[in-house]
């Protein structure tokens, strides 16, 4: 009786009677399938890439195993099954990027029948379509490849310092007038002005992009530059006078910051360096690291936003109103070296709101100068000068990291940003 009335159902009209078979599967509830999550064949490569990207917008120590995980959508237990530590992650796509600078130097079996100046082109080409497609990374290998252990980072210089070294000689195919320095200064001036794109987020249409950069490459290979006559410049204002406190303060923290990395200098680290007797004393002057690197970047950028508007009031044209400005901007980033590479290397440390106001600063700047660049160059657009602008920014420093102030002085320099600016080195 009882397996009778469960057994049964009323009926549309109120009656009862058996249920069916069909009818039970229908009136049971349904349970969903179980959703199966295949692991991807491609897993580790997937991985690789997101934490690339990872790095690339927040840098080494902006970024943990847990967040890459996170954006993965896979547990922490999962990552480390394909890499043991974040370093590890770091270290491949590092190595990934010099080893693509490397092939991209290398030629095809069919270039024995060509031409110097399409050997040049073919690599040139390769170089900037590789740096074009990993425009999100590349800026990892100019400023954080620090932070790589000595065995990687010797790796890592070893396949950049090949690939300029092909390039160099392929320049001197080219132009065999040259001496193996003018040939080296020009092979890392476009690698340099090449991987500026990835420093900052300026943007032209894909097919302007690449025609750009090497114009500007081909630029820098022709280029006359003039041998400087030997006369050493006038001593740095700060070799002049004994700075105040605050001073000593900010130019020994920027010191420690370019040679050991912004997260691996303390406080104590700064009193020590500038003689004072406990990290509370530099509070007097300094509310926190932060704001030492805050204040640092504050003097960079006024230094350079403040002799714009001297520079055009008086000069007769927009190229002269570059050529002083160019002088200026190199002359400060030979007297503050350290300071010029913390700007970029160091910026993502900076607290949100004060990263916005000195972004805000910076755009300024390129704006005023990207200006002068087309009223001096008329066939480029805005956006195409402001890509050139911050290549010549960033060349100052990559020279500076390169050579030094003995193979690269102060007049090789601004010959450089000129031509880069203005096509072409101006007369002297």
């Amino acid at each position: 009786m009882t397996g009778k009335i469960i057994g049964t159902v009323r009926s549309p009209r109120g009656t009862k009677g058996k249920t069916t078979s069909k009818q039970a599967d229908e009136a049971a509830p349904q349970t969903p399938e179980r959703q199966i999550r295949r692991r991807p064949k491609n897993r580790r490569a997937q991985i690789a890439a997101e934490s690339a990207a990872a790095f690339g917008a927040h840098g080494y120590h902006g970024v943990s195993m847990d967040d890459i995980a996170r954006r993965l959508d896979i547990s922490s237990t999962a990552l480390y099954r394909h890499f043991p530590s974040k370093y590890a992650l770091f270290r491949e796509e590092l190595l990934r990027l010099s080893g693509l600078a490397l092939s991209a130097t290398e030629l095809p079996e069919e270039a024995a029948g060509w031409s110097p100046r399409e050997r040049v082109d073919h690599v040139v080409d390769a170089i900037i379509g590789l740096t074009i497609a990993n425009r999100p990374t590349v800026a990892l290998v100019r400023w954080e490849r620090r932070y790589l252990e000595p065995a990687d980072f010797d790796e890592l210089n070893a396949q950049f310092a090949a690939a300029i070294a092909a390039l160099r000689t392929l320049i001197g195919e080219v132009r065999p007038e040259l001496d193996r320095r003018d040939r080296a200064i020009r092979a890392v001036a476009i690698f340099a002005v090449v991987s500026s794109i990835g420093d900052h987020h300026a943007t032209v249409p894909a097919k302007a992009l690449a025609p750009l950069l090497t114009a500007t490459s081909w630029a820098l290979i022709d280029a006359d530059l003039v041998r400087p006559d030997g006369t050493a410049p006038a001593g740095s204002a700060k070799d002049r006078y004994q700075p105040f406190k605050h001073d000593l303060l900010l130019r020994k923290a920027v010191e420690l910051f370019h040679e050991r990395g912004y997260p691996n200098v303390s406080m104590e680290d700064i009193a020590g360096a500038a003689d004072l007797s406990a990290a509370s004393a530099v509070y007097r002057y300094y509310r926190s690291k932060s704001d030492l690197l805050v204040a640092a970047f504050r003097r960079a950028a006024d230094r350079v936003s403040a002799a714009i508007a001297p520079a055009i009031a008086a000069a007769d044209t927009p190229a002269a109103a570059l050529a002083t400005l160019i002088e200026l901007y190199v002359a400060g980033s030979f007297d503050e070296r350290a300071l010029t590479f913390v700007y970029y290397a160091e910026f993502s440390h900076v607290d949100h709101a004060d990263q916005v106001t000195l972004r805000h600063l910076q755009q300024l700047i390129i704006a005023e100068w990207a200006k002068l660049v087309v009223a001096a160059r008329p066939e480029l657009s805005m956006g195409e000068a402001r890509i050139l602008v911050h290549a010549a920014f960033s060349l100052v420093v990559d020279l500076g990291r390169a050579f030094g102030d003995e193979i690269c002085p102060q007049p090789t320099v601004v010959q450089l940003l000129e031509t880069i600016l203005l096509g072409r080195p101006l007369p002297r």
